[in-house]
């Protein structure tokens, strides 16, 4: 037999075998319930995706400050206040946020949840790939932050703005930040790629992941959709984001 791995040294997994792991019976069936409850999201380790959902922060504090200011409570602000906590729940489990809080400032994460584990994702030619993480998010926090999607979208400029034009501009953008952000969040992972990732995210140690051609083109076709979602209508954004993939 050959010598098993040096501690500290990269890990190689097999992904043939990491997605059979995954899949046992035992497992599908722990996943059965907790659909209920929540869904793994893929989150790409892209400072696109983080800097639009860390951007959402500002104008709903400021819609929320706005209410507030306004005197009596409202169903507006009820939905609002619900989404800004679902956005902090989602914001602790981003791998660039956690890494970057656990990194400069371990005492202020606190109870937070560890950085997940950072791994090299490569192609079959080699070439190293934006790493995906496996998020568990909850159902309700999807929900309360697509209920405040909605209330931007219906109300048209937000609530509190005032009816300028300048004003329905931002709003206008506004909603379609938020849009985008929330498609990234909804978008369905393939489930054999997620499959694979789950079982990196519980390893210790540097890890190192090849994808065979078929997880490849998975991956390909997803990330292309991100780059899609939330890079559309900007030519340079587009072409200088997509560029992240390649």
């Amino acid at each position: 037999m050959g010598a098993g791995p040096v501690p500290g040294d990269p890990v190689n997994l097999a992904v043939t075998q990491s997605v059979h792991l995954v899949t046992g019976p035992a497992d599908r069936a722990g996943l059965t319930g907790e659909w209920r409850r929540s869904l793994y999201v893929l989150v790409p380790d892209d400072p696109v995706f983080y800097a639009k959902f860390q951007s959402l922060e500002e104008p709903l504090l400021r819609h929320l400050y706005q209410l507030h200011h306004a005197g009596a409570e409202s169903d507006e602000q009820r939905i609002i206040s619900d989404a800004y906590d679902s956005w902090v729940q989602v914001l602790l489990k981003l791998p660039l946020w956690a890494r970057w809080h656990a990194e400069d400032a371990p005492a202020v994460v606190g109870p937070a949840e560890p950085p997940p584990l950072r791994y090299t994702l490569r192609s079959m030619r080699g070439h190293q790939l934006t790493s995906l993480y496996p998020i568990e998010v909850a159902a309700a926090d999807l929900g309360q932050l697509t209920a405040c999607l909605d209330l931007f979208a219906t109300v048209g400029t937000a609530p509190g703005a005032c009816s300028g034009s300048g004003q329905r501009d931002i709003d206008e953008g506004l909603t379609d930040l938020f849009r985008r952000v929330m498609d990234v969040l909804l978008l369905p992972p393939p489930s054999e790629l997620l499959n694979v990732l789950r079982f990196v995210a519980i390893q210790e140690g540097a890890v190192s992941v090849t994808l065979p051609s078929e997880r490849e083109l998975e991956y390909q076709r997803f990330c292309e959709e991100i780059v899609t979602i939330l890079s559309s209508g900007d030519t340079f954004a587009y072409r200088s984001h997509r560029a992240m993939y390649l």
